[in-house]
């Protein structure tokens, strides 16, 4: 799931909370979600059973700050912890870039914890994905609670790799955020290795490298052919050379195009039918440099686009449609922006590209509609 808007050195990734029932995985959302600042946090979603349980997922978008020269926007999901909701398990598993197992601290959640860590590593194989190489934090909860096992005991049950771990207490918020931090590096690390993180910028003013290091530092030390330096002489003065301005060479016209239909535009090419006029105002906009327009005529193609998908929040028709919801949220802050920017208007048309494209993906809206 995870997307890279280079234009603006921007992550998304998708970090799952996975574990027995009532381990933890939920509160440790809730607890996220009251100490993230609410300019860097997005609506948190959640579905429950009258017993309290996480049924379907709950999520939260939230912005991390930034990691070398880019800025992270992770969307938080936790899975149901019961055993019979196997199937929803996977589809929220399904293009996550890193886990966070909750395990239950108490003697008799072993049992649980064990099961549920082994329903992980089978639902991330059918996705193509072995866990012993996949960004995993262990997240040993409850550790408030009276007569709960050792670390060691649980390090030997259930984390035999030795990856990350946190002691937390979710209902107080302890260790809490300093397991989410883990798991983010993880993440980092781990696309940057698959390529997917863009390299830092080399640092203002830093020294050119390569061929271009090479040749200016052979003209900064160059010497007249013939001559060598001695310790302590000083350096020769060369003479000034005339330098002869090249002839003047008139630009050729640049020739007009044909006269005919304009070709479509890369949004409007890719519109269903109804979306089509939003598209081409969208793109007009941006080629007249009213950027402001371009950013409110995408963000309206898109609530309408993403209407196909049902009804519900705009947060579950892009989830049922699997359109980056950080990138939603990044756009619903431009719109309310009143001095915008090139790339802002070209982010936006992206985002509604993007949803055009798994509109197309999915058949909507259907020819009958």
């Amino acid at each position: 799931m995870s997307s890279v808007n280079l234009m603006a050195r921007e992550v998304a990734a998708k970090i799952v909370f996975y574990g027995p029932g009532l381990s933890g995985k939920t509160t440790s959302l809730r607890k996220i979600y009251e100490t993230v600042r609410p300019a860097h946090r997005g609506e948190m979603m959640s579905i429950a059973t009258e017993g309290d349980r996480t049924l379907f997922f709950d999520f939260l978008p939230v912005k991390v700050e930034r990691v070398g020269d880019c800025s992270v926007r992770l969307a938080l999901y936790t899975v149901p912890g019961q055993v019979f909701y196997n199937a929803t398990r996977k589809l929220v598993l399904q293009g996550a870039d890193g886990v966070v197992f909750v395990a239950d601290s108490q003697p008799e959640a072993m049992d649980a914890n064990r099961e549920s860590l082994a329903n992980l590593e089978e639902n991330l194989f059918e996705h193509g994905i072995r866990l012993d190489r996949f960004p995993l934090v262990m997240q040993w909860n409850k550790r408030d609670l009276d007569g709960v096992l050792p670390v060691e005991v649980l390090r030997k049950e259930l984390n035999p790799r030795g990856v990350p771990e946190q002691e937390t207490s979710a209902a107080n918020g302890r260790g809490v955020l300093d397991t989410l931090k883990a798991i983010t590096r993880l993440v980092i690390k781990d696309l940057r290795a698959k390529r997917i993180v863009p390299p830092p910028r080399p640092a203002a003013g830093a020294q050119p490298a390569g061929l271009e290091a090479q040749l200016a530092q052979h003209l900064q030390h160059r010497q007249p052919p013939g001559t060598a330096p001695q310790a302590g002489s000083p350096v020769p003065r060369v003479s000034p050379v005339a330098v002869v301005p090249p002839p003047r060479v008139e630009p050729a016209p640049i020739p007009t195009p044909p006269p005919g239909p304009k070709l479509l535009g890369a949004a409007s090419a890719l519109a269903p039918g109804d979306m089509f006029d939003h598209a081409r105002a969208a793109e007009a906009a941006f080629m007249s440099g009213d950027y402001s327009t371009c950013v409110t005529a995408c963000s309206d193609a898109i609530r309408r686009a993403l209407a196909f998908a049902g009804e519900g929040s705009l947060g579950q028709q892009a989830f049922l449609l699997r359109v980056d919801g950080a990138d939603l949220l990044r756009l619903q802050g431009l719109a309310t922006q009143q001095h915008l920017r090139v790339d802002d208007a070209a982010f936006s048309l992206y985002v509604m590209m993007q949803v055009f494209v798994r509109l197309n993906a999915v058949g909507l809206p259907s020819s009958a509609e």
